[in-house]
């Protein structure tokens, strides 16, 4: 576990201070010098090009991290790396036609409910495409154990970048336009970099003959199209479906619940960095103890990191919304819920990487299809019901019965399960922590309360979990850091 403790705490700290960034960005920036209509229709251009990312990569990026180990020699490397690199092609270009002759019908199908949206089709092929490449760059890397340049590109860079172009905006030096189509530039700048990078750390020449196995690999990557764009899905089809069901505005208010929401997985974005290609290795190899000892071990320390936050975000969310406009204050019920379901994400641990890198993501993809069916459905029945807390009802349902399904499913086909006696002791810590602080009621400015209570709670969560020594990962961290 030495290598991914080093790379996970490197891209931790590079993760959250992106997460950093895009809190000032979220909760000050976008706030108070974009109008909620625009900051909404953000929204929806990312959520809808990030929809479209796992089609345009053709799933390269699974793939490269699971059939990598198997063609190492030069000639098959060169092989294998240029069908990765032209395969998404074969549907960005066809996507691509589609969009410049159906412009119009995609824009008015996207403005049903919001006018706004109808002009930015080429916004979200765009930003979508540049995505797409850049996810396959990045796993170029990843199979070299070479992360933290794309950690930076991916959590740092674009936040930092988009902070510049708010605080222009902010000082009237550019229009919301000329923001608009900076954020595109953001993105395919992004990808070029990540590009330029990973071709440099893994040259090769182009080779355009047949590999070993290819049929296989062209099948795997069309299958985990289906697989990532469930996953997606699940995730971003909210923000989509709020936008063609109530007003535009809802989107940035929703917007800013989940981003609450989404520090809680920051964690285990930056351990499966490492431990995705690992656990491929240790899978191709037929390592099983390896694998149950990196299985528990990761949910076990992704449960005590994440648990923590979720605890720090509920516990102080009455004063962070008092720093917020008040009409972006009521998203309780999201963020409670949200948060919840991303906390179970954490507790998987390296649950996906298994799946997804064993003979058995056929299963996964089916019930992630029923799943994303069922999130669809959920959403267009209580987003005009409940709003935007009927869009986290539908996301935490059908993730949920998602994970819970996944969960049930390795353990009957490998035998595995992440939990252990740690596990529940650690449940019942997180119960206990909430019982107490959830009257505390400081009289403060917010920023003060926060700061307060967040200490007092580090304080009694961590010094219980090292005390009690619930996760070995995180004891034995703090233990190493305390005698330096």
């Amino acid at each position: 576990m030495g290598i991914i403790i080093r790379q996970s705490i490197k891209n931790t700290l590079l993760t959250y201070a992106g997460f950093g960034l895009g809190a000032l960005n979220t909760l000050v920036l976008y706030t108070r010098f974009m109008s909620e209509e625009y900051f909404g229709l953000v929204g929806v251009l990312l959520s809808t090009a990030t929809l479209l990312m796992p089609v345009m990569a053709f799933g390269i990026p699974n793939t490269l991290v699971k059939y990598y180990e198997g063609y190492k020699t030069a000639d098959r490397s060169d092989r294998f790396l240029s069908l990765m690199l032209l395969l998404p092609v074969l549907i960005i270009v066809p996507l691509g036609l589609f969009s410049y002759f159906a412009n119009d019908a995609i824009g008015a199908f996207l403005a049903n409910k919001n006018p706004i949206v109808k002009g930015y089709v080429w916004h979200i092929f765009i930003i979508g495409m540049s995505m797409a490449y850049f996810e396959v760059f990045f796993a170029w890397s990843r199979v070299q154990l070479k992360t933290t340049f794309g950690t930076f590109l991916k959590e740092v860079f674009i936040r930092l970048a988009i902070m510049i172009l708010l605080i222009l905006l902010a000082y009237q030096r550019i229009d919301v336009n000329t923001f608009l189509n900076g954020l595109v530039l953001l993105y395919l700048l992004r990808c070029l970099l990540m590009g330029i990078y990973a071709l440099r750390s893994t040259p090769f020449k182009i080779s355009l003959g047949k590999i070993r196995g290819g049929r296989s690999v062209i099948w795997y990557s069309t299958l985990i199209i289906l697989g990532g764009s469930v996953a997606v899905l699940l995730l971003e089809v909210d923000r989509f479906m709020i936008n063609q069901y109530i007003q535009i505005e809802n989107v940035a208010y929703y917007t800013v619940a989940i981003f609450m929401a989404t520090v809680i997985i920051v964690p285990s974005r930056a351990m499966h960095q490492i431990t995705y290609p690992l656990t491929a290795s240790l899978l191709h190899k037929k390592d099983t103890e390896g694998l149950s000892q990196l299985y528990k071990k990761s949910s076990q320390s992704l449960l005590t990191v994440a648990g923590l936050i979720y605890l720090l975000i509920l516990l102080n969310l009455e004063d962070l919304y008092r720093l917020l406009p008040e009409n972006y204050s009521d998203g309780f019920v999201v963020v409670l819920l949200i948060g919840g379901v991303k906390l179970f994400d954490s507790f998987l641990g390296i649950n996906n990487a298994i799946l997804y890198n064993s003979k058995y993501y056929r299963s996964l993809l089916l019930m992630g299809i029923l799943l994303a069916g069922l999130t669809v459905l959920l959403n267009m029945w209580l987003i005009p019901v409940f709003g935007i807390e009927g869009a986290a009802y539908a996301t935490f349902t059908a993730v949920f019965l998602y994970n819970l399904a996944k969960l049930f499913f390795v353990r009957w086909k490998f035998s595995l399960v992440p939990w252990s006696a740690n596990t529940f002791r650690l449940l019942f810590l997180m119960g206990v922590c909430v019982l107490v602080f959830l009257w505390i009621q400081l009289p403060f400015h917010p920023i003060l309360n926060i700061g307060i209570k967040s200490v007092l709670l580090c304080l009694v969560f961590a010094g219980s979990v090292i005390y009690f020594n619930l996760s070995e990962e995180v004891t034995g961290f703090f233990t190493k850091f305390l005698k330096k």
